[in-house]
């Protein structure tokens, strides 16, 4: 190709008479590029986040303090009530136990009939009577000394 198709100019000797053709800016110049960080200031900040979390857990602290205020509340109306049925439970128990060291001394009476010398109901073992069930539990059963 000769210098006439490429740059459409008639005439050229030399490389060195081409004008050169270069791009440039157009007119006005090329908007400014923004390189800075420019973050938008939007949403709450660390302090309101901090604030919002430091109040969650105040009011977390107040609801677990008053759950176990109900709790202690309720474990004391049970143990009320508890203390308030011993009475009774321990007369039916009593009676229970009447009947039931009733009914063994007139086996024990029809059992020992026929040995001489028996008394029914006396304690074989030289020791005191304690109540049933207490012998299984040491920390109530009374001190024999």
């Amino acid at each position: 190709m000769t210098e006439f198709t490429v740059r459409g100019l008639k005439g050229m000797k030399s490389v060195l008479d081409m004008p050169v053709v270069q791009d440039g800016p157009p007119p006005g110049g090329y908007p400014s590029v923004r390189y800075a960080r420019r973050i938008p200031n939007t949403g709450p900040t660390g302090i309101a986040f901090f604030g919002a979390y430091l109040g969650a857990m105040v009011y977390g602290f107040y609801q677990i303090g008053q759950g176990n205020a109900e709790r202690r509340g309720l474990k004391e109306e049970k143990l009320m009530a508890r203390a308030i049925l011993i009475p009774f439970l321990q007369a039916e128990e009593d009676r229970r136990y009447v009947a039931a060291k009733a009914r063994d001394d007139k086996w024990e009476a029809h059992i020992m009939r026929n040995v001489p010398g028996w008394e029914v109901g006396k304690n074989v073992y030289n020791t005191c009577w304690m109540p049933p069930g207490l012998s299984t539990r040491p920390g109530l059963a009374p001190q024999v000394i």
